[in-house]
């Protein structure tokens, strides 16, 4: 009998500072597909970038999900990509790609754009969006024009800031505009990686060479006296908000530890009156809206509720992350698990969503006139 499931490629690892952290959410993501509803085929793409067909999670897969390790080796067998994205790998019904991949070269709309070339369904952002939100200068631009609030910030592009002799008066040029303590971000990265925050000149040039590791253009904001809070959107034409929750660091800041080694206290939901909430869940759709978001993000925000020695500006949006990660202690899929929506059947959501914007975009999309005439003929 033919086997009609979705054919689910699972695709993770990749060359960015992130792959770890997508080999960890792609597992569980793997571990919570329903066998009935999914033939799950992961694919890994190594730090040198290179495909390969995940050998030891396919052989663990057959065991039932128990078997696999606590995260996905992107080791195996290699293949080519356009091939194996398009390939229906024995199975009847259509295939979907779940690109888990974060940051560079996977959530920055490149990826996308392979996907979109093959002309197969994929889940979240498209490439306009993926760019957007990962280039924080870019998306904070964006939401400025829609008059969504942010952080005081500024945008440097930095080659090698060791060897830049005018780093004297870049250094002053930030302090005199954003004060001390900032933070310091590459502009395109995500996870955390690659953030300082500066309370001094010096840890402000040590933070810049950070930075440059990771990318040349740079974000600096200011430091806000406010609470963190973040909501998850789901949806393409009509996407709906989560309860909101709230991060209460470890450390001085939200880091790559507090968020893949439970370091931080992450209250779901978060401590605010129903007004309050109505007003993040509103101020996150327009946000997901205005960069052009379809599929899934986590909206983080800063607050400032003018208690407890906080500012008083309100929500201010810090970021959209278009792939957030998927380990069990992640914020995305716990903020759905509160709002109704579990883990499997938020994977179930990822997948409608991605196979309604095929369709639509398959309607609407032709480069060949006479191809439009004898569709609509």
């Amino acid at each position: 009998m033919e086997d009609r499931r979705i054919r689910l490629v699972v695709l993770f690892g990749g060359r960015s500072a992130e792959h770890d952290v997508s080999c960890v959410s792609a597992r569980h993501v793997v571990a919570a597909a329903d066998p009935e509803r999914y033939a799950v085929e992961p694919i890994g793409i190594t730090r040198e970038g290179r495909w390969v067909r995940a050998a030891e999670a396919l052989e663990a897969l057959g065991a039932g999900p128990a078997a696999l390790p606590e995260r996905l080796s992107a080791t195996g067998p290699r293949v080519d990509p356009l091939p194996v994205l398009a390939a229906g790998g024995g199975a009847g019904g259509p295939t979907v790609v779940l690109p888990i991949m974060h940051g560079p070269m996977g959530e920055d709309g490149t990826v996308q754009g392979l996907l979109e070339l093959a002309q197969v369904p994929y889940a979240g952002a498209g490439v306009l969006a993926s760019a957007l939100c990962m280039d924080k200068t870019a998306a904070n631009t964006m939401l400025a024009a829609a008059g969504i609030a942010h952080t005081r910030w500024r945008a440097l592009t930095l080659d090698d800031p060791a060897a830049d002799a005018e780093l004297g008066p870049v250094l002053d040029g930030i302090i005199e505009d954003l004060g001390l303590p900032v933070f310091i971000k590459p502009a395109s990265m995500g996870s955390s990686v690659g953030i300082t925050r500066a309370s001094s000149r010096e840890a402000v040039a040590e933070g810049l060479r950070l930075a440059c590791r990771y990318d040349r253009s740079i974000i600096v904001e200011e430091e806000a006296r406010a609470r963190e809070i973040e909501v998850a959107v789901l949806g393409n034409d009509d996407p709906e908000a989560s309860l909101p929750g709230e991060i209460v660091p470890g450390a001085e800041f939200y880091d790559y530890a507090d968020k893949y080694e439970d370091g931080a206290e992450l209250l779901i939901p978060a401590p605010l009156d129903a007004d309050e909430v109505t007003e993040c869940q509103r101020i996150a759709i327009d946000a997901y809206r205005t960069l052009r978001v379809e599929g899934l993000a986590r909206v983080d925000f800063l607050y400032e509720d003018g208690r407890d020695g906080r500012g008083d500006r309100g929500w201010m949006v810090s970021e959209l992350n278009t792939m957030p990660g998927f380990t069990p202690i992640s914020m995305y899929p716990k903020l759905w698990a509160a709002t109704g929506l579990p883990y499997p059947q938020l994977i179930d959501r990822l997948v409608d969503l991605a196979l309604e914007r095929h369709a639509r975009q398959e309607r609407h999309t032709h480069t060949d006139p006479e191809a439009a005439s004898r569709t609509d003929g």
